[in-house]
């Protein structure tokens, strides 16, 4: 069946499918240095998307942990052999370049798939820095991947009733722009904005508001690092300044579309969460809280029908 948010439909019957591969924050949980947190497990964010009808698989974002993100879509959807690149994914979009959105191409190299032609889009600073860095340029150099460009605001056509549109969004951009994605059908649409500094960025940036993006689309997958301020302090104050970390947070998201019409709300999915984040634990009161203000919380393992659904 599809996951929280998805129309109940049996796999067979949903054509074209978004499945959430994971839900964290760029290092997942436990992170390094911290193993008996006693939290649950998360994988960082990424999404598949499978048109069954066109025999083609998508995969947002190459994790650290894209190894097993991989074998979770070919337990749903296994892989055509035949595809370039030898893993079954017809196409690896990435949004930016911190190390939880593209640290997972190293497993296309030599050793470890030795994949060939593994086709991967990327905006132009994304892709540069990709082509002009090691070990990334060696993927390039040997073959084992192949960038195919993206542009700001166009729409990039794969199947026959499946495309994409990236746009432009505000974060920390030290290496490459930071984009967000539009999952297009002719029935439906979802958006991806795993990162970003704050919604009144986006705003003064020019485009559509969070509500209009909202009205557009079916599912909204939009960034939710951290619950609250404060997060990241001890019991004794002491910890990292969180001004230093500009993310929208969960509390403040929640607020601001707090009079929205009840299926408005229910179209947001919280994705991208902190280890520290406590919608990590799916039994918190954050958790609750955002199911009773109507919202959601990605979870690894949710599905959600692009076309063919209700």
């Amino acid at each position: 069946m599809l996951g929280t948010g998805g129309a109940a439909q049996t796999v067979s019957e949903c054509p074209l499918e978004i499945v959430v591969l994971g839900a964290g924050q760029d290092a997942g949980a436990p992170q390094i240095g911290n193993a008996r947190d006693g939290g649950p497990e998360l994988l960082p964010t990424a999404l598949g998307v499978i048109d069954r009808e066109a025999g083609a698989r998508f995969l947002f974002e190459a994790t650290p942990d894209i190894t097993a993100q991989v074998h979770a879509l070919d337990a749903i959807a296994p892989p055509d052999p035949d595809t370039p690149g030898g893993l079954g994914l017809d196409g690896v979009f990435l949004t930016h370049a911190h190390i939880g959105h593209y640290l997972g191409l190293a497993q296309f190299g030599r050793e470890s798939a030795g994949a060939a032609g593994q086709r991967v889009f990327a905006m132009p600073r994304m892709a540069e820095f990709l082509r002009a860095n090691g070990p990334w340029s060696q993927l390039v150099e040997l073959g084992n991947i192949e960038l195919l460009p993206l542009a700001d605001g166009q729409l990039q056509p794969l199947t026959d009733a499946f495309g994409v549109w990236p746009f432009v969004v505000p974060h920390r951009d030290e290496y490459s722009e930071t984009v967000g994605y539009l999952l297009m059908t002719p029935e439906k649409t979802a958006v991806f904005v795993p990162d970003l500094d704050s919604w009144d960025e986006w705003d003064d940036a020019g485009g559509d508001t969070l509500e209009a993006l909202l009205a557009r689309v079916d599912y909204a997958f939009v960034d939710a690092t951290f619950f609250d301020d404060g997060e990241l302090l001890d019991e004794n104050g002491e910890g990292r300044d969180m001004s230093a970390i500009p993310h929208p947070r969960v509390k403040a998201t929640m607020e601001r579309l707090a009079k929205l019409p009840a299926d408005e709300r229910a179209k947001l999915h919280f994705i991208h969460y902190n280890h520290t984040n406590p919608l990590r634990d799916p039994a918190s009161d954050a958790s609750a809280q955002v199911a009773a203000r109507g919202f959601d919380v990605a979870r690894r393992g949710d599905r959600h029908c692009l076309a063919g659904g209700e």
